[in-house]
């Protein structure tokens, strides 16, 4: 029997949030989580949120540093709307008790980061996707109609006569797969960041969201988009340790190994160019010189206002033997952001009737080819929150149908003994996309990824279709039909344009326009 709701929500974070504090209003939430509610994008945020408002009333030049650094792909109508809208949204945070850094009383200190010609991300210190975070999740907590469910994974959206009807759910405490049917279903699900071997991503990033609506016919858009953070920490046992921008915003430089800095002959901005201007140069210096990492430096500053602006930073960096405030941090970059997705308007529209996506699961063309930096929360609040809007009034005086949905079915399923399997082309596949699919691209790279995936994909298939489910054979599956788009993609794009960079076509061609990506796989 499925179990019926007015509203599913998959997925926990900025977005998901925001679109469950509007949809409250209008009928029960459910949000689903696949570890707990902290394990999110959004929880790692280390830089800020870039907003417009009495604070900083900057909107037109907010709006061109976007564009600019969309590099040509961005929809404007859609990057003024959200930036426009994004003031309300922060002013709704600050009232519900999120603290923002003051530079003294009732004045906001503003930060910048790379690609802002001005001074307009406001933060809490380096955890500004945590303080966010803890704020949204105080503020669900206050009503009763929404329920969060943590350790549960979405296996499929369910689909009949073309429209998305909910969800199959694996509860990873019992091993249940159950139904969840609603009015409507809201993918918010986050990054893809786990796709590769080097990432500022949590573990749970696997681009489910993306591949649950790619296999029901979604539109997919610009997958060949993905971001790569400049400044990872490099350290063998470090893991998805980011060193946030802000660092490069109040004065960091960036050398070799030999202490000479390279961003002056690169752009206008030196180290505050857009990020995928220098994660290609780091990986160009990286190339070069046969070196394993480049240098940030900001020892040079003050030590006791380093420690107060980016504790997270140093907490991290200390823990691996590290005094930032002393010595440079050796950085890499990293897979970090997917500015390609669903395809989706900015109240969550799908082609896909009754399924919205939000956030960085979704595409809404306000990124374009290469997101501005701590742009990704004032998305995520200002998109959730016009979802849940949107929906909440389109669907609350709709009954919740009468379907015949059949029960998830393991006839004929038994206990794998070859777990091995799982870890093996997990492994081969972050590989193939570092090395073939990452900063640097060119068509041969890309057609071997495509080969090898298509492999990988077969031995995947045939154990998904004949062993019993567990999370990581959910997600290794969502993180093959993610590697085939972002490869597919980055083949149709036959020019060089923001993240995406290949050497067969270098420069930009004359005619702007998305990768559209609509297949089952």
């Amino acid at each position: 029997m499925a179990e019926k709701i007015d509203f599913l929500i998959i997925g926990g974070g900025i977005s998901g949030l925001s679109a469950a504090l509007e949809l409250q209003r209008y009928g029960n939430v459910l949000i689903i989580v696949k570890k707990s509610i902290h394990d999110s994008n959004t929880f790692f945020a280390a830089g800020g949120i870039a907003a417009s408002g009495p604070w900083s009333k900057d909107y037109e030049g907010h709006i061109k540093d976007t564009l600019l650094a969309g590099d040509g792909l961005c929809n404007e109508k859609v990057v003024r709307e959200i930036i426009q809208k994004g003031t309300e949204r922060v002013q709704d945070l600050i009232s519900w008790g999120m603290n923002f850094d003051l530079k003294e009383p009732g004045k906001l200190d503003l930060g910048r980061e790379g690609g802002h010609h001005e001074r307009r991300v406001l933060h809490f210190g380096d955890l500004t996707g945590r303080e966010t975070l803890k704020t949204l999740i105080k503020q669900v907590k206050k009503f009763s109609n929404i329920e969060i469910r943590e350790n549960q994974i979405a296996v499929n959206l369910i689909e009949i006569s073309g429209s998305c009807v909910g969800a199959y759910v694996l509860n990873n405490d019992t091993g249940e797969i159950y139904v969840v049917q609603a009015k409507s279903t809201i993918l918010a699900t986050g990054g893809i960041g786990k796709v590769y071997l080097y990432t500022s991503n949590p573990d749970v990033a696997s681009g489910d969201g993306i591949a649950m609506a790619s296999r029901i016919g979604a539109e997919i858009i610009n997958m060949e988009m993905v971001q790569f953070h400049p400044t990872c920490l490099y350290h063998p046992l470090a893991k998805n340790a980011l060193i946030t921008e802000a660092i490069r915003g109040e004065g960091a430089i960036l050398t070799d190994i030999r202490g000479n800095r390279f961003m002056e002959k690169i752009h206008p901005l030196k180290e505050l160019a857009p990020r995928d201007v220098v994660a290609r140069a780091i990986d160009s210096v990286l190339k070069e010189t046969g070196d394993d990492y480049v240098l940030l430096d900001i020892s040079f500053k003050d030590s006791d206002t380093l420690k107060k602006r980016f504790p997270g930073v140093y907490k991290t960096c200390l823990k691996y033997g590290i005094d930032f405030t002393k010595e440079p941090i050796p950085v890499v970059p990293a897979a970090h952001y997917c500015c390609g997705g669903i395809k989706a308007c900015i109240t969550g529209q799908t082609n896909v009737p009754h399924l919205f996506a939000v956030g960085e699961c979704a595409c809404t063309g306000f990124h374009g080819a290469n997101r501005l930096a701590s742009n990704s929360l004032l998305e995520g609040l200002v998109c959730g929150h016009e979802c849940g809007k949107f929906v909440g009034k389109e669907y609350r005086n709709r009954p919740i149908p009468q379907l015949d949905i059949p029960e998830w079915s393991e006839e004929g399923i038994t206990n794998s003994k070859e777990a091995f399997v799982i870890t093996l082309n997990w492994n081969e596949i972050r590989q193939t996309m570092q090395y073939y699919a990452s900063i640097v691209r060119t068509n041969s790279y890309l057609l071997r990824a495509r080969h090898r995936i298509s492999l990988i994909h077969e031995e995947v298939d045939n154990y998904y279709w004949n062993f019993k489910i567990s999370s990581d054979l959910i997600e290794l599956r969502n993180l093959l039909t993610v590697a085939r788009l972002i490869v597919e993609s980055a083949l149709a794009r036959k020019e060089s344009r923001g993240a995406h960079y290949n050497l067969d076509y270098p420069k930009k061609a004359t005619i702007v326009k998305n990768t559209l990506i609509k297949r089952y796989w």
